[in-house]
């Protein structure tokens, strides 16, 4: 049985009675999501003393990143009410709770080890669950990273692309269904869904680090098969540059909240058809292994920038 539980004022997540015990049914509600996420903010606050305002999502091939994190605590997702488990290769499932160090200082961050994506099976509710833990947790900002096809005929395999805007193609959206009010309104604004000043910010540090500039529309697709070349080349049509299966529904969640996103793509391959090889998911975790030197560089260089925005 599942029913909807509504005010005058707003309208909260389902509740399901699903709960079983032998013999008979329990009449006793789950949680909504806004409750699961404070408890699971709360059991992450409560392993750590620090207190960090940005996250980041490691995409395919870029988790190593948080292996360097000082005074660090590693939780397993598994040990988090109401995650998601990770099934994807390359996406080790755990939140890394510590210190970002650069010439700048040293930045509390909680990294995601990996995330989850609509094609493992999951609901976009579920897809976007560790956004809306960061957001009970007081993160202001997040760092998105991910493993992307490259369609802009001027990038090639290992370039590092800032996200300008994106192109849901997912057939989903983590914010269908009865709106909470506690974490956002009914109809969030997109049009800075990432922000401008974090945005030049990458730029600027890329240039100072001699890393080549690249900005481009993400286009998010379900997966898990790669794109067709003639899927490629409507997707060039409609003005997309990259190509891959997450982080669309992850920025909803954090525009909803109110969270800024910057989100940067790691370009691991071409896409289907612009060259004359098959595609695979060897070649992503490959490229993300070889680009990690500059690609940690760079977040090293932003971290401290984003920190003192969202700490002022």
């Amino acid at each position: 049985m599942i029913g909807w539980t509504a005010t005058a004022t707003a309208v909260t997540w389902p509740t399901a009675i699903c709960e079983w015990s032998p013999g008979r049914p329990s009449t006793r509600p789950m949680p909504d999501q806004f409750t699961l996420a404070d408890s699971a903010a709360q059991l992450v606050l409560k392993r750590t003393a620090l207190r960090p305002k940005i996250g980041l999502v490691l995409g395919s091939g870029l988790g190593a990143f948080a292996d360097s994190l000082t005074d660090a605590t590693r939780i397993p997702y598994a040990e988090i009410p109401g995650f998601p488990r990770s099934t994807a290769i390359g996406h080790a499932g755990q939140m890394v709770i510590g210190q970002v160090t650069s010439q700048a200082g040293s930045v509390a961050v909680a990294a995601m080890q990996g995330r989850v994506h609509l094609y493992e099976g999951y609901s976009p509710q579920e897809v976007t669950f560790p956004i809306r833990v960061f957001g009970r947790m007081g993160i202001r900002a997040v760092v998105l990273t991910n493993a992307a096809g490259g369609i802009n005929l001027s990038y090639s395999q290992g370039a590092l692309v800032v996200i300008r805007d994106h192109i849901n193609l997912q057939g989903s959206n983590p914010l269908v269904g009865p709106n909470d009010d506690r974490f956002g309104v009914r109809f969030p604004d997109m049009t800075h869904a990432y922000a401008k000043e974090y945005r030049e910010i990458a730029r600027e540090e890329a240039a100072r680090l001699d890393i080549p500039q690249h900005e481009g529309v993400y286009a998010g697709l379900l997966g898990p098969s790669y794109e067709t070349p003639a899927e490629i080349e409507y997707l060039r049509r409609i003005g997309a540059d990259l190509v891959g299966m997450s982080t669309v529904a992850e920025v909803i969640a954090a525009r909803h909240m109110g969270i800024k996103v910057l989100a940067i793509s790691c370009v691991t391959n071409m896409a289907a058809g612009i060259l004359d090889q098959p595609l695979s998911h060897a070649e992503v975790m490959e490229t993300g292994e070889r680009v990690k030197t500059i690609f940690e560089a760079l977040l090293r260089a932003v971290l401290p920038r984003i920190s003192a925005d969202v700490s002022s």
